[in-house]
């Protein structure tokens, strides 16, 4: 009874879902809406990337404090939180990438050493990066930074693939749904570290999510549909919360 018990607070105290297939779902749902909404910020509403970005960044900050300072796991909570990371992403790969003048393979090439630098400290400090381990302040400090650096990577690597490899928006979105493939038929078929796997996953899904979004707001002259980055922002929203409440939403298993 005891085990039984023990078991079940450690699950309680996880705070990060149970990666599932609705996980996937929602999070190239929230990816989409991180670039329409944050597209809708820094150009729709003039604002610019810098002033963009420090909105979303205050929002983010906010948002990783009280996930980190709450009890147990919440869904609402949390996938606000990754729709920060992925809104504060956008503004800062494109303020990275445009204003700075570095460009897109130089911003990719910084972002993705940032991502790396954030998992190796994370696994230095805590020797696990397994988001089953996400269960106390330290390791989703390590975890919500690592997101943050993915989310700001995908776009710049979105923006790289569609732009300057001229692959264009559905090139784009074809490359990364077949990478994304080929991860999950790693997961089935292969004994590939399922962490490793999981983190190629979840960096995958934000230039999916970035390309997408992009078509959906970007001028038709530039291959987009030109449609409203409110309302594609608000549709996106939408399906979010659907998704949240129609798949089930429960804590990772805590790794021992």
């Amino acid at each position: 009874m005891n085990t039984i018990a023990q078991v079940a607070s450690d699950e309680a105290l996880s705070k990060v879902p149970a990666v599932t297939l609705g996980f996937w779902i929602i999070k190239i749902l929230a990816t989409t809406l991180g670039e329409t909404g944050g597209d809708a910020v820094s150009m729709s509403m003039n604002l610019g990337y810098l002033v963009g970005t420090a909105i979303f960044l205050v929002i983010f900050i906010a948002a990783v404090a009280a996930q980190i300072s709450a009890r147990k796991f919440h869904p609402m909570l949390y996938w606000a939180t990754i729709i920060a990371s992925t809104t504060v992403g956008t503004t800062l790969a494109d303020y990275v990438d445009r204003s700075l003048g570095i460009g897109y393979v130089g911003g990719t090439s910084i972002l993705f050493a940032l991502v790396m630098a954030s998992l190796l400290v994370w696994h230095r400090s805590l020797g696990s990066i397994d988001v089953g381990t996400v269960s106390t302040p330290k390791s989703e400090f390590f975890y919500w930074l690592t997101i943050m650096f993915s989310q700001t990577l995908g776009t710049a690597l979105g923006d790289w693939t569609a732009d300057t490899a001229g692959l264009g928006y559905a090139g784009g979105a074809s490359v990364f749904s077949a990478l994304l493939l080929v991860v999950a038929l790693a997961y089935f078929w292969t004994s590939i570290s399922r962490t490793a796997l999981f983190w190629a996953a979840f960096i995958l899904t934000r230039p999916l999510g970035a390309v997408v979004g992009d078509f959906i707001d970007k001028p038709v002259s530039k291959g987009g549909l030109e449609l409203s980055r409110y309302s594609a922002s608000a549709v996106l929203f939408g399906l979010i919360v659907l998704c949240i409440l129609v798949f089930t939403q429960r804590p990772a298993k805590v790794a021992h």
